[in-house]
């Protein structure tokens, strides 16, 4: 399983919120040093959200971003306000390694799949954001303000296999919060799509949810606030 440090940028600052709350932030400064801190670490890959541009629905930090991205050696995952083809390509060629749809990946997936065919499965990962509803798992949209109208079930049928690649599947209520990972969601989901390479994300806490996550199948686990708030390092997530 791949740890995957995230930056979150608001305001040309890394932050991180709480459960997507935009006045519940908490400011870890300069995103270039913690982008070196990661490099330095060992990480293979970077997860950065454009929080200005969830919340704006385009990408509103191009600049800082792509200064970002040539700052390191290290592979880039980027989303945040992603909703057009232009979006997607504008991120490439800012040197993004893979760029992150989540919206359009719900309520347009045919445009999704088209982009899918031009850039390549490997460009391009579909962000599933979550919440429980009954005995199910709604998605939501527009930086988490709303449903989306469709369950998660649902919108990954939108996707026949061979299409869609690389998911990124977060619990909501976790996120942020550090009160573990949602291990059920992601053994469900990889009982039903083991064709798809699942990032999880929301709630890692501690080296001992990390364990217990590896053990639910997933590609990846996104990790955030647990690392800026040194419950562990990097390092040891990484050998770990």
């Amino acid at each position: 399983m791949l740890i995957i440090p995230a930056i979150d940028l608001k305001d040309g600052a890394c932050v991180r919120l709480m459960q997507g709350q935009f006045d519940a932030v908490t400011d870890y400064g300069d995103p270039f040093v913690r982008l070196k801190e990661f490099e330095q670490a060992g990480a293979q890959w970077v997860h950065i959200v454009d929080l200005d541009g969830a919340r704006l629905g385009r990408p509103a930090q191009y600049d800082l971003i792509a200064r970002l991205v040539r700052e390191t050696g290290i592979k880039v995952q980027c989303g945040g306000g992603v909703r057009t083809r232009a979006h997607v390509e504008t991120l490439l060629e800012a040197g993004v390694s893979r760029v992150v749809t989540g919206s359009a990946t719900v309520r347009e997936p045919e445009s999704v799949s088209a982009w899918l065919d031009e850039f390549g499965a490997e460009s391009i990962c579909g962000a599933f954001d979550v919440r429980a509803s009954g005995d199910a798992w709604e998605v939501v949209a527009q930086g988490w303000t709303e449903g989306a109208g469709v369950g998660l079930t649902q919108a990954l049928s939108g996707f026949p296999p061979g299409t869609l690649r690389h998911i990124l599947v977060t619990d909501v209520s976790r996120d942020g919060a550090l009160t573990g990972p949602n291990v059920a969601l992601m053994r469900a989901i990889r009982a039903m799509h083991a064709d798809l390479q699942l990032q999880a994300s929301g709630g890692v806490s501690s080296l001992g949810d990390l364990a217990v996550l590896r053990e639910a199948g997933p590609s990846a686990a996104i990790v955030g606030r647990a690392l800026y708030e040194q419950r562990f390092s990097l390092e040891d997530a990484i050998a770990f």
